[in-house]
């Protein structure tokens, strides 16, 4: 199976148009995105999947929070949604995918055969983000991360195209107070129930 990270495309998007230093409208936006090339490519190192931005790895890049800041503001774009929603399916045609985003279950796969719905206390997303950018050297208050993860989940649970929102038939995980192995062993149990 191959592990898609839908966020670090709208992530790679909002990279693209920020690099651009130029003041977005509809004909901006829809003449860019012809210019925009994702995929993923398994890096030497760890053996993960890294997004490409027009084949330039930039997994390091679009963690940092001036992406972050504005990713929420980039994603609700219709033509961005359209965009990055048939790219997703086309990964996706051939199976033995697992995506991850905020809209997988709900508007881009909505007959997957298995659906999760993670959450967690805000706290606690917040110390996890923490730790992943001050691994990767960088400076930022936990306060900052915790502010920009509920200005994003507001901003997209309220927007119009493809809000968040938990996908009907989605099995729901609070993985609030459980560990990363702990989670896959819940998640398999969900899926052996499936096949």
């Amino acid at each position: 199976y191959i592990y898609i990270d839908t966020g670090a495309m709208y992530r790679a998007v909002t990279l693209y148009f920020i690099r651009l230093k130029l003041p977005l409208d509809d004909n901006l936006i829809k003449e860019e995105l012809k210019n925009i090339a994702l995929s993923f490519k398994v890096t030497k190192l760890s053996a993960d999947y890294a997004i490409h931005l027009n084949g330039e790895n930039v997994e390091n890049e679009i963690r940092l929070m001036e992406v972050a800041n504005n990713v929420s503001t980039i994603s609700k774009i219709k033509d961005i949604r359209i965009k990055m929603v048939a790219l997703q399916q086309q990964l996706g045609i051939k199976k033995g995918i697992v995506m991850d985003g905020r809209d997988i279950g709900t508007v881009v796969f909505p007959d997957a055969e298995i659906k999760f719905f993670m959450t967690a206390d805000i706290n606690i997303r917040a110390q996890r983000r923490y730790d992943e950018l001050l691994a990767k050297g960088n400076k930022i208050t936990i306060e900052e991360i915790k502010e920009n993860i509920k200005s994003r989940d507001y901003q997209d649970t309220h927007r119009l195209e493809s809000p968040l929102r938990k996908a009907h038939g989605a099995i729901e995980i609070d993985n609030s107070n459980i560990n990363q192995s702990q989670q896959l062993t819940l998640a398999l149990v969900e899926v052996k129930k499936e096949i």
